[in-house]
Formats: C-alpha cells, structure tokens, sequence
C-alpha cells in the first residue's frame, strides 16, 4: 500500500466534483480528519505498520460515495443514497480501487469496512481483521464528526439555525431510545432535535478505550453541549440527562 499514491489519486478523484459546495467541502475535511482518526487509533492501539496504513487508507476511501450523493441530489439523507453502498460498488464492482490500491491482497478488509461503516450496528463479520478494521472506521467516523458538529455552520449539516433546533422538542420515542444506551435508528428521528440527539448518540457506539479517551482530551461532549442553545424548557431538563448520562459513559469507557 502507498498512502501517498492513494492521496495524490484521491485529489484527482474530486476534480469531477465541485470543491466550492459547502457539502463537498465538508466531506472532503470530513475525509482527511477520518483519516488523521484512523492513524490515531491504529496507533494508540500499537497495531502494526500495515494495519496503521490500511487504516489510513480505508479511512481515506470511507466516504467515496458521498460526492456523488451530493452532486446528484445536494443532500446527506439516507434516503437518497446508500453512501456506503455506492462506495463499494464503484471501488469494487467498478474496479476503482486498483487505482488507489495496486494490489488485492487487502481488498476484503476494505471492502467490509466501507460497506459497514454507517451500518446502524455493526453484525455479521467474522474474520477478526475485517472485525477490527470496521471497528476502527466507526470510532474515527464518529471522532471527525464531533469536529464537524462543532466548527461547521448548523446550517450545513442540520438545514436550520443552532437557535431553531434548540427551540424545538425530542420526541418520545427517540428519548426512551437514548435511555437504551443505544444509537438511534434514523428512521425514528421527526424533530431537528432528535436529528441533534442521534448525533450525540453515536458516544454509545464507540469500540475502542483510546476513542474514548480521544473524546475526553478533546473536551468533545463539553464543546458540543454549548454548540446549541437549549431555549425549549422541556428540551433543556431533557438535556441535562443526556449529557450526564453520555459523561459517565465516556468516561467508564476511557477506563476500560
């Protein structure tokens, strides 16, 4: 594997695609931060050279199909696209990724951790490395996005202002889900605030000690607590038993 070959290829990959979008301007930040994650992770893990450059590498591919998802439908929803899906047709079923990657020797690895990588749980992988890989994948996708909830416009990634969403209510029904300890599946989410609430979820599906830790030296679950002014009386009691609840969790995760 040569990362760098990988980069230089992958530049070339978004000149089809228009860099000025704000939503193709954050995926590509969004690429590179998985990226760097991904490094981080292997790192602190003590995984090997290779398993830290296919980290790297499957990091740098993860979200291949959302440029076009963008480009054919100027959206993120699921509904559109199955981001992941397309990624793995084009690379594989096109044969992309012979440009990225010259040999096949690595090919099931990424393969299942692109196609895994925004599965709602993460089932069905039997070989320990593809296992380890798509773990990976899922904590660095979800330490980047902490990154994009705090500095990118709410605008871009919520379609309505900080002050909107705090305004409005989390429903019933993605509240108990939150109090499961688990992510929230998509298709329960009605309100801008239990857009807001499934991204906060996504701490409950972290794998690894040292994402965990990540997030607490980045002071992440703090940062994100201010990133929206909680004006609703009923969403900010509700609030408040988020964020203590996400604070224990993260931190017994980092002490594991």
């Amino acid at each position: 594997m040569d990362l760098t070959h990988a980069i230089r290829r992958f530049e070339e990959y978004l000149d089809d695609y228009d860099r000025e979008d704000d939503k193709i301007r954050l995926k590509i930040t969004h690429t590179y931060g998985v990226m760097e994650y991904s490094k981080k992770i292997a790192e602190r893990m003590e995984l090997s050279t290779e398993d830290q450059t296919l980290a790297q590498i499957i990091g740098l591919l993860h979200d291949i199909g959302r440029f076009e998802q963008v480009k054919r439908y100027d959206s993120f929803e699921p509904g559109t696209m199955d981001h992941a899906g397309f990624g793995v047709e084009i690379l594989f079923g096109e044969g992309l990724i012979r440009e990225f990657v010259e040999e096949d020797t690595w090919d099931p690895v990424i393969r299942t951790a692109i196609a895994k990588h925004s599965d709602f749980r993460l089932e069905g992988i039997p070989d320990e490395r593809e296992l380890l890989h798509a773990k990976i994948i899922r904590d660095a996708d979800k330490l980047d996005n902490c990154r994009v909830k705090l500095y990118d416009p709410v605008e871009t990634f919520m379609g309505a202002s900080a002050e909107e969403v705090g305004r409005d209510q989390i429903s019933e029904e993605v509240m108990n889900e939150f109090r499961k300890k688990e992510s929230i599946f998509s298709p329960l989410r009605k309100t801008k605030m239990d857009y807001w609430l499934s991204y906060l979820a996504y701490f409950f599906d972290i794998n690894f000690p040292a994402s965990f830790a990540m997030i607490v030296e980045e002071n992440y679950l703090s940062r994100l607590e201010k990133r929206i002014p909680y004006t609703n009386p009923k969403t900010a009691e509700e609030m408040r038993e988020v964020f203590e609840t996400l604070d224990r969790f993260i931190r017994e995760g980092a002490a594991r």
